[in-house]
């Protein structure tokens, strides 16, 4: 699949972060600054477990170097805006060290804390019930900014992040390099196991086989969304480029090479992909090999015409898969009143300013 021009990520500063890196990075960065090895350790702790926004905050390095490197950036965001729903998920609009913005949610139960990261300014796919897709795209995003997205909602709870979700802005698989230096990175230096990770796609060709080659024990989620390649050309104008079939055979493949089911979202919209027809469909396409899908009722945007089906609708497109033995269960959308579905928030507020 050939992406345009207008959406090839534009180039980014040269700047080198701090965060996102290894202990063994980070080590060597001292003692190329004249520092001995040993500090190497105490910056780890102060940026992946103190949260250190600058070098300056880190009482435990000398005070002359700490003044000479007060400038260095370790790669933090400021919270530019945060709404707060009933149900407690929280929303954040978070800038950027160049000034452009991006959105993180905050999903909290009883017995843990989700991420939901971004992993672009944007997102080029334009699917078509999307608030990210009609917003536009500017780039990917460096490890540091998604690392950072995570400390930031962290921070912010005062409690320890669980899970982590590549669910928000942007197709974490166009950014692969850097989502895989971030997994390594959340799992490494900020202690959240790679099961506790999920990363979601809508499928490129050639790169999801590509991700299996890395051999992560993350949950790995495609979306879906339709259960024909007319309709899924309809929703996702990528899906032009990649056949339905091509794309399944790559997800079989994934399960082959990581031994590990794959997880297919499907947005239910109402009167358009959420017949009886379309769950069958559907059922016929997933047989035979490790799936679980995930139902989402749609959460209806300003920017398209789509509703939410009937829970009438939803119970029977749920029935029909479990009566072809396929694994299914319903997620509803967190924070519906915080603007909390993907581009919502970055919406409402260009709106009213």
């Amino acid at each position: 699949m050939n992406i345009s021009t207008k959406n090839k990520p534009a180039s980014i500063s040269n700047q080198e972060f701090l965060l996102g890196k290894s202990l063994t990075q980070l080590t060597d960065w001292v003692q190329q600054q004249g520092q001995p090895a040993y500090r190497g350790k105490q910056l780890h702790q102060w940026l992946y477990q103190k949260g250190a926004r600058s070098l300056l905050e880190i009482s435990v390095f000398p005070k002359q170097w700490r003044e000479s490197m007060a400038n260095f950036p370790i790669g933090r965001s400021t919270i530019d805006y945060r709404s707060i729903a009933p149900d407690r998920t929280r929303k954040y609009l978070l800038r950027l060290q160049d000034g452009l913005t991006i959105e993180t949610v905050g999903i909290p139960t009883d017995k843990r804390l989700t991420v939901c990261v971004s992993s672009q300014v944007g997102c080029p796919m334009a699917c078509d019930f999307c608030a990210t897709g009609k917003g536009g795209y500017t780039r990917n995003l460096q490890a540091s900014e998604i690392v950072d997205q995570v400390l930031t909602v962290q921070e912010d709870f005062g409690q320890r992040v669980s899970n982590v979700v590549f669910m928000g802005m942007g197709e974490p698989l166009i950014n692969l390099e850097q989502v895989v230096t971030t997994v390594h990175s959340l799992n490494q230096d900020v202690g959240i196991g790679q099961r506790n990770l999920t990363i979601s796609t809508v499928g490129l060709p050639g790169k999801i086989r590509q991700l299996a080659q890395h051999q992560l024990q993350v949950t790995f989620a495609v979306s879906l969304h339709a259960s024909n390649q007319k309709l899924r050309e309809q929703l996702i104008p990528s899906a032009n480029h990649y056949p339905l079939e091509q794309l399944l055979e790559e997800c079989r493949e994934y399960v082959t090479i990581t031994s590990r089911r794959i997880t297919f979202e499907y947005i239910l919209l109402a009167g358009v992909n959420d017949l009886p027809e379309h769950a069958e469909e559907l059922a016929r396409h997933l047989r035979g090999f490790q799936t679980h899908v995930n139902l989402i009722p749609y959460n209806p945007i300003q920017e398209a015409h789509y509703q939410r089906p009937s829970q009438q609708r939803i119970t029977q497109f749920t029935q029909i898969l479990k009566q072809r033995k396929i694994a299914v269960s319903v997620r509803y959308s967190r924070g519906l009143e915080a603007d909390a579905a993907c581009g919502q928030l970055r919406t409402s507020l260009n709106e009213m300013r």
